[in-house]
């Protein structure tokens, strides 16, 4: 078990209650570069111990925004509250917040147990205190056998995971990383994605995540949010973001799905019905807050994993059509479904149809709670 004595204040004794979690708060912040506003009046709320994503293209502002957190960035207006503590001008090292890079930012004349006892020395701590935590640090990320190794002798996740300890050893607040895994191969990545979540949730740390890997956030955060253009799109569970998209924005940007054109015909509460050129469709609203009126020109977007197909009409929303090119992957074949004029990607689970391509009918149908309606 990682020891709780990491989340005291440098100098408690060994049988001390750790810190309470903390809230983040942003209200109406904004950050501007010349003439350029990077960040538009801001508002979100991460709760205590949460690992919450930042999300979106490139120049949306995520970067932006964590650099706030951290006082790298003194924001025009608005405020940033650790708990019920005002630190939006606070100088970054009276923060107390662990700051993890794209790059692993390691010195590389020390050894691992120096670099991470760095900070440490910087803060005055004793050291026999320092040497105490430099290996606890290591050892709760399974680098204790390396403590004497230089940075040049270690794999890029073994790097990354001392850039772990090194950010974890201050005991911070909070956790802010800025696209860690950026610089790994695919394999190390899943491996890390792993290993930050268990160490962010052993720690109980409040963790604000920049990254570009839609799977990354998909699979260890706890919730996220979508920026675009300084602005915040969408905030919510991975589960809510995937499945109830509330914008053409972020349904493109988080996984892979099919658009399609449409005119309501009909509201009622969150279920929405829609004409489209290949077909009606029964869906749900991506944003029950600002659900369209009839007439109102929408798009209607499916997860290509949602669709069914089958060799005779069944159900509602059905499309006659037949599969064009086929993909067989093994547990999984990637169709292009040809309605009409339009067509479609479908991922077939278990597939039966891959050999269907080229040959007569079939049918793809998909249930109304994955027909998610976005109004334009």
């Amino acid at each position: 078990r990682i020891p709780l004595t990491w989340l005291r204040p440098a100098g408690c004794f060994r049988g001390a209650e750790p810190p309470r979690m903390i809230s983040i708060r942003i209200q109406q912040l904004t950050k501007k570069f010349g003439a350029v506003t990077a960040l538009h009046g801001l508002d979100l709320e991460i709760a205590p111990g949460e690992l919450f994503f930042l999300l979106g293209p490139s120049g949306c502002g995520k970067t932006t925004l964590l650099r706030s957190l951290a006082g790298f960035y003194i924001p025009e207006s608005g405020k940033i509250l650790f708990g019920d503590e005002d630190v939006t001008r606070l100088e970054p090292h009276k923060r107390n917040t662990g700051m993890m890079f794209q790059s692993y930012a390691l010195w590389p004349h020390m050894t691992l147990a120096e670099n991470v006892a760095f900070g440490l020395e910087e803060r005055k701590v004793p050291a026999d205190e320092i040497k105490r935590r430099v290996g606890e640090a290591l050892e709760s990320v399974r680098m204790s056998d390396y403590a004497e190794r230089k940075p040049n002798q270690l794999s890029g996740g073994q790097q990354q995971r001392v850039a772990l300890a090194r950010a974890l050893v201050i005991r911070p607040r909070c956790l802010l990383l800025d696209e860690p895994l950026s610089n790994l191969d695919a394999k190390l990545r899943l491996e890390m994605r792993t290993e930050i979540r268990r160490v962010c949730k052993e720690f109980k740390l409040t963790t604000v995540y920049v990254t570009h890997d839609q799977k990354e956030a998909l699979s260890i955060s706890d919730r996220m949010a979508i920026l675009d253009g300084g602005r915040i799109k969408q905030v919510g569970t991975p589960r809510e973001v995937y499945g109830r998209p509330h914008s053409k924005l972020v349904a493109n940007f988080i996984g892979e799905t099919d658009f399609i054109g449409g005119r309501v015909v009909s509201v009622t509460g969150d279920r929405v019905e829609v004409q489209t050129r290949i077909g009606h469709f029964k869906g749900v609203l991506g944003d029950p807050a600002h659900p369209p009126v009839f007439g109102t020109e929408v798009t209607v977007s499916i997860r290509p994993e949602c669709w069914t197909l089958a060799t005779e009409k069944q159900g509602e929303n059905v499309l006659p059509g037949r599969i064009g090119e086929s993909v067989y992957l093994g547990e999984v074949a990637q169709h292009a479904f040809v309605c009409g004029d339009t067509t479609l990607k479908i991922f077939e689970l278990n597939p039966r149809f891959a050999a269907q391509a080229g040959r007569g009918q079939v049918f793809a149908t998909v249930r109304p709670e994955d027909v998610v309606v976005l109004a334009e």
